[in-house]
């Protein structure tokens, strides 16, 4: 019978794993592949320091598929608060009822049955296919291209077609095919612990001797990433149209940042504008039908500001108190500051909220 032997970076990289990986996490050796999918699609976009909480806060409330399929939109969305990347929250609730619905609760024990799921691609799929079925099926993300290019030596841009080519052929070839689940999160362990980023741990690195990038003195200089990612700044200004103790909140669609979170009266402009009877005629009183007397105060906040991916958000707070609720808005939502706990926000409007809602820490309050 011919057997496969494992590569000199296989064999080194499960060495490691046995006697030196002691990275403690929560999902780590989980069979259940509902666990082990709740847990990779909170990692998505998220440091595991921060997931952890989420992932077993998830648990306590939803321990079944079942239980989570059959959650209110607005419970799962408020579990979800923080931890931002929304769609993912969005997909996690549409494919636990999908499973529950079209599978009876069961996950598909196939790599090419996952990738069908919604919100699963091939790293969350082949996560699944080895961690709970060990299929030989690679993951490959940012620590799995650090790890092999600076192992290898290899330059080619990892955002580029022909890199991701590359370093799939390189994982595929060294993955084990007998335990591969093991060696997966071994693989991403190593990556996160030694193989770093910055202050990569090469004086106590296994893999000192045949790394090339080592022997070669790059180890910073690898890996290559070809495009840099340009921020586009946009400007908030949150209406918070206050009527006796209520206060109008709406839903955010798709389409957009945030998207199902709940939000103020939203005007977003091009750059700062004064905030003057202009501008206050030209998008509120015009636009809402709301007379000037029905005013009773107009009050800014200072500017508050949250950072994603490809964007940097800048926001202002300004309370407008009205006498009369706008026609336009009498059928909207309404709610006292007491039930705001119960909509997921954004983090920007929840960073306001904590300031406005802190008795005597501030002049400026709801």
């Amino acid at each position: 019978i011919f057997v496969l032997m494992p590569s000199p970076f296989t064999h080194l990289l499960l060495n490691w794993n046995q006697n030196e990986n002691h990275r403690p996490m929560p999902w780590k050796g989980e069979k259940d592949p509902y666990k082990i999918w709740l847990s990779e699609i909170i990692l998505q976009q998220t440091r595991v320091e921060q997931g952890w909480a989420y992932y077993e806060k998830f648990l306590k409330n939803f321990p079944t598929i079942f239980q989570l399929a059959a959650a209110k939109d607005e419970k799962v969305f408020k579990l979800w608060e923080g931890l931002g990347y929304y769609n993912r929250c969005k997909n996690l609730l549409f494919t636990a009822r999908h499973i529950v619905k079209e599978f009876k609760g069961k996950f598909p024990n196939s790599y090419e049955g996952l990738l069908l799921l919604k919100g699963v691609g091939p790293y969350t799929a082949s996560a699944i296919a080895s961690f709970a079925y060990n299929l030989p099926h690679a993951v490959v993300d940012g620590n799995v291209f650090r790890v092999f290019s600076r192992f290898y030596g290899i330059a080619t841009p990892i955002d580029t077609k022909e890199g991701i080519e590359i370093f799939n052929k390189i994982a595929f070839e060294n993955l084990s095919t007998t335990q591969a689940g093991i060696y997966n999160q071994a693989l991403m362990d190593f990556g996160a612990t030694i193989c770093k980023p910055m202050a990569a741990q090469c004086p106590s690195c296994i893999m000192q001797k045949k790394c090339k990038a080592f022997t070669q003195n790059q180890v910073n200089l690898l890996p290559v990433k070809l495009k840099s990612i340009q921020k586009k700044n946009r400007f908030f200004d949150f209406f918070i149209f206050k009527y006796e103790d209520q206060f109008l909140i709406q839903k955010r669609g798709d389409g957009d940042i945030w998207s199902n979170l709940f939000q103020f009266y939203l005007i977003e402009n091009e750059r700062v504008a004064a905030i003057d009877k202009k501008y206050i005629q030209k998008f509120i009183l015009e636009p809402l039908a709301i007379a000037t007397k029905n005013i009773i105060s107009l009050l800014p906040s200072a500017v508050y500001k949250q950072t994603l991916t490809h964007q940097q958000i800048k926001a202002r707070f300004i309370i407008i108190q009205l006498d009369k609720k706008p026609a336009l808005f009498a059928k909207a939502l309404w709610v006292k500051k007491e039930g705001f706990k119960k909509y997921p926000f954004p983090k920007i409007v929840n960073d306001f909220l904590k300031m406005a809602l802190a008795k005597g820490k501030s002049g400026f309050s709801l």
